[in-house]
């Protein structure tokens, strides 16, 4: 089987925590600017090198602009753009974390959502995904709100920026739940926060890291592409709020999106897979609406539409 037949949880991200708290380093004091000079050989050299995940770049960008011809072409400097966008998400998300980015810098739909919540003490589920940057929403909420906001990762990589987070701001890390898999244990310690009034966070754009075979395959720019069950079950499972959840860079800050989805969520026993298969493809319409208007903003480098009872996964955790 081909490393491009890889599930995406094994595809490990190129660099070190050591050289990831060099960065740091060197951006503290050097600023975006300066730093990116040097950093864009190593970009390059990624980009030029990482045959995978450029072949994901151009396999997005060629069905995202069958479906909408205002988004670029796949070429080699359209992709390496995308690379370069990947590797300046990093700096938003510590500059966010270092009070750089500011409240006025972010534009709101539905702005109300979350404080109305906040007020009420009612805990909620918001699902997102891995286009854009959430970091930046968590790391803003976390200095205005009081609500406690819990986040599932289910990777060590994620972990592993965790950690350089928190060399900027001690509490970068506080309620990140690093999870392998839904289980009935996650699902109880999860209801147990919404019941006080915290919210949770998830991803609907990653398959299981340990199971194959629970998910749907909804179309996504033109094609069936696998999208876990997990999400949306557990979403079921919570009994409370559920919204779609989006923040997108624009040219002057961030465009955070708040949808409402449904103030509880039911599978019926004979309707479940019919009302799941539903909810997901609901997702993915909205997914696929900010993919097309922010192309550069999806930060999933493998490919996206291969069959998920076809790939390697790891099954241990991580």
């Amino acid at each position: 089987m081909s490393s491009n037949q890889s599930h995406w949880s094994k595809i490990d991200e190129r660099g070190s925590v050591l050289g990831l708290k060099i960065l740091l380093f060197f951006y503290r004091f050097l600023g975006r600017k300066l730093l990116w000079c040097g950093l864009f050989p190593v970009v390059l050299f990624m980009y030029v090198t990482g045959k995978n995940a450029r072949t994901a770049s151009q396999q997005f960008f060629l069905k995202a602009h069958n479906i909408d011809k205002s988004v670029p072409k796949p070429t080699f400097f359209v992709s390496l753009k995308h690379f370069c966008q990947f590797a300046d998400s990093a700096f938003d998300k510590l500059d966010a974390w270092l009070g750089r980015i500011t409240q006025q810098d972010i534009r709101y739909q539905n702005q109300n959502i979350f404080p109305k919540l906040v007020a009420k003490k009612q805990g909620a589920i918001f699902i997102g995904s891995h286009l854009g940057n959430l970091e930046v929403c968590r790391a803003l909420s976390h200095q205005k709100y009081s609500s406690r906001i819990n986040v599932l990762v289910f990777t060590a990589n994620a972990v592993k920026f965790n950690q350089i987070l928190q060399e900027v701001n001690q509490q970068a890390s506080v309620n990140l739940i690093q999870v392998d898999s839904m289980s009935p244990s996650l699902a109880i310690d999860l209801q147990e926060k919404v019941d006080n009034g915290e919210m949770v966070v998830i991803v609907g754009d990653r398959t299981s890291v340990t199971t194959a075979g629970r998910v749907e395959y909804i179309p996504f720019l033109g094609e069936p592409a696998p999208f876990s069950q997990g999400p949306f079950i557990l979403a079921s499972l919570l009994s409370c709020p559920v919204y779609w959840f989006f923040c997108l860079k624009e040219e002057q800050g961030f465009n955070v999106v708040f949808e409402h989805v449904a103030d509880n969520i039911e599978l019926p026993r004979k309707q479940r897979k019919e009302v799941l298969n539903g909810l997901i493809t609901e997702y993915v319409r909205r997914l696929e609406y900010y993919a097309l208007r922010y192309p550069f903003q999806w930060f999933n480098f493998f490919n996206f539409w291969q069959k998920d009872d076809a790939v390697q996964r790891n099954h241990k955790k991580v």
